[in-house]
């Protein structure tokens, strides 16, 4: 993946005089540093966790350092960073000819090819600057040790420089209720129509565009859910439904935005509901008049004696069959709110299996948790997300709903995500594990007080589109199968090679809310459908999903699963974050410098730690925020048992103690 060396107009590279041995290129990624500030450029929101792992300076060739210089240098100031505000600056600057022109900075920005990768392009270049550092520091140890006229200061400089390539011993350890900056919505990942209506709603109301970009995938799933599915590969198929939730605190116009997002979602019902109003009252009417046929004849056959009477009866008999054959549709329904299980399990069987709750506030998870009835009933909502086979229990019959697509778009206060995570029903039947999840910053105190409103072309064309969409896949019994483009696959095949070590109770960074990371790949393919049926309003059932589609699908899913993270903690439901806190409590107060996972064991409670595989995904995470290392000691002997693994603890934690 290196490139040569770059011409004379993009900077030059000065190599150092290396000794024998050495090989003369040095580690680069020209690609990798390219995409790096091309997605800079694209994403500003990346900005932020690329500068967490590395630094300008990293940069092989010196006009990616000024351009992320630049990049950092305007944003720092509240100013765009695309490649025209960026250009303009480097002209200032006297830095745009040298860096290769303005040609070269949109030359940058077509080679990303997702921005949802920044912050691994970023550890692949950072790795390869350390590397370039420790063959400088090992050049130049040789070389003055090599030199007849070196003094002893020419080698402790050189030692110094040495050791500075090196990490410490002990890095700062994270804390463990560290809640990093959580990244803003990717909107430009959303179908052009849908984020530019997105973007505008939340201008209008000064909201932060989470809320509204996050509703808007609601939205999708509920013209779309239960009309089309995607197909992975094999036997694994993905519906297009969703469970998606905003928490926010009060006086963040909730309401407002709620209502802008859906309103195409009520015309279309509307319009469904029009559309079978002559079909339903000719059913009704149909009925009635059979219902009435068969109420004569039995009446008639009860009057009657003598060798007609059997006759009459089996008239009647069968016109009652008839009528009772007889089936009045139902009125079509997109939308529910707070309703109770029973009443969606009701509605899924009515709809096709299609249906949505979409609500501003949180009172259906108090129904869920069976607040009014007393008991919890949350089958119709697992099955539901996951298209499982529904049966509802109608007064005279049972019914099955085969595939069923409940889609769910909920805007609550932090304070309703917090209560939930206190009932454990949740956690356990993993209800919890099935939405994706938006916590963004409130825009309180910081509003604009006369907005620019929604331009009515831009609302027209979100309010056609939407309404378009439902209708198009309205009648479809058997839903739309969207395959993937060998490149999708690859795509999502790349995210889930990335994803399952994240999932490892040990070590793994998702580990600890395996149940929900564990659904992210499929939720993925979700979303993925879900767009390219927006980009394809017409003819999308007929074309495959792009690779293009697929990585901002990813992107989407890197951002839900950065608020998960929050979320969970938030909720309380991550039981491991609680147990890790009393286990850095043990080490503090016990000042070992090293311990076994027998002695560790041997001071936890029993009744927070029952055996040690509970200690299992807590080590793993207090050895990823830098509190434990674990090390194997050496065998003392070519029989018997390796010796059992020691964790080496933090001097901090010593220290707190003294």
């Amino acid at each position: 993946m290196a490139s040569d060396p770059a011409p004379a107009q993009y900077g030059t590279v000065v190599p150092l005089r290396e000794p024998v041995g050495l090989e003369s290129k040095q580690p680069q990624d020209l690609e990798a540093e390219q995409a790096i500030v091309g997605a800079l450029m694209l994403a500003p929101e990346r900005i932020t966790e690329v500068s967490a792992v590395m630094d300008p300076a990293d940069h092989y060739r010196p006009a990616h350092e000024t351009i992320h210089r630049a990049i950092l240098a305007l944003h720092g100031h509240g100013r765009p960073v695309d490649p025209i505000t960026l250009g303009h600056y480097l002209d200032q600057t006297g830095d745009l000819n040298r860096v290769g022109g303005r040609a070269y900075l949109h030359t940058l920005v077509q080679a990303v090819p997702t921005t949802a990768h920044a912050a691994h392009y970023a550890e692949i270049v950072h790795g390869l600057a350390r590397r370039r550092r420790s063959i400088e520091a090992g050049t130049r140890i040789v070389q003055a040790g090599m030199a007849p006229d070196a003094t002893d200061d020419d080698l402790r400089e050189a030692l110094a420089l040495g050791a500075e390539t090196l990490p410490e011993t002990w890095p700062e350890p994270i804390p463990l209720n560290h809640q990093p900056k959580l990244p803003p919505f990717p909107v430009h990942a959303l179908p052009a129509w849908v984020a530019e209506f997105t973007a505008a709603i939340a201008e209008e109301t000064q909201t932060p565009v989470d809320m509204a970009g996050s509703l808007a995938l609601s939205v999708l799933a509920t013209a779309a859910g239960g009309r089309a599915v995607v197909q992975v590969r094999g036997r694994w198929r993905e519906p297009t439904n969703l469970f998606v939730v905003v928490a926010l605190g009060p006086a963040n116009r909730k309401s407002a935005v709620f209502a802008a997002m859906t309103s195409p979602l009520y015309d279309a019902e509307e319009t469904l509901l029009n559309a079978a109003a002559g079909p339903i009252v000719e059913a009704e009417l149909t009925a009635k008049m059979a219902q009435e046929a068969a109420g004569q004849a039995a009446a008639k056959a009860a009057k009657t004696e003598g060798p007609e009477r059997d006759l009459l009866v089996a008239e009647a008999i069968a016109l009652a069959q008839a009528a009772e054959a007889l089936t009045v549709p139902p009125r079509p329904r997109l939308l529910a709110d707070d309703a109770t299980p029973e009443v969606i399990a009701t509605l899924l069987a009515d709809q096709g299996g299609r249906l949505s709750v979409m609500s501003a506030e949180g009172g259906i998870f108090d129904i869920i948790a069976g607040r009014y009835s007393g008991t919890p009933n949350m089958e119709v909502f697992l099955k539901g997300h996951a298209g499982d086979r529904l049966r509802v229990d109608r007064r005279t019959r049972e019914e099955y709903v085969e595939a069923p697509a409940l889609t769910m778009g909920l805007a609550v206060q932090p304070a309703v995500l917090e209560d939930i995570g206190k009932n454990r029903g949740f956690d356990g039947r993993g209800l919890l594990a099935r939405f994706l999840y938006s916590l963004p910053e409130s825009l309180v105190g910081y509003r604009k007080i006369s907005p620019d409103p929604v331009a009515e072309a831009v609302a027209a064309r979100y309010e056609r589109n939407v309404i378009a969409l439902t209708l198009s896949l309205a009648d479809w019994t058997d839903p739309a199968v969207l395959q993937l483009t060998p490149d999708a696959d690859a795509a999502l095949s790349a995210f889930e090679h990335r994803v399952e070590p994240q999932l490892r109770a040990k070590g793994g960074r998702l580990g600890h809310i395996g149940k929900w990371a564990g659904k992210l790949v499929g939720a993925t393919a979700r979303i993925a459908g879900l767009l390219h049926l927006a980009d394809h309003l017409e003819d999308g059932y007929g074309k495959p999903v792009s690779a293009a589609t697929m990585n901002s699908a990813v992107e989407l899913s890197e951002y839900f699963t950065q608020h998960a993270l929050t979320v969970f903690d938030l909720m309380g439901a991550d039981a491991t974050l609680a147990r890790a806190r009393s286990l850095i409590e043990v080490l503090t107060v016990n000042g070992w410098e090293s311990v076994s996972r027998r002695d560790l064991f041997a001071k936890l409670s029993r009744s927070e730690f029952p055996s040690t595989a509970d200690l299992e995904p807590v080590v793993a995470l207090l050895e990823e925020h830098g509190y434990l290392r674990s090390e194997t000691p050496p065998r003392t002997g070519k029989r018997g048992r390796p010796p059992a693994p020691r964790y080496l603890v933090h001097p901090r934690l010593r220290e707190a103690q003294e």
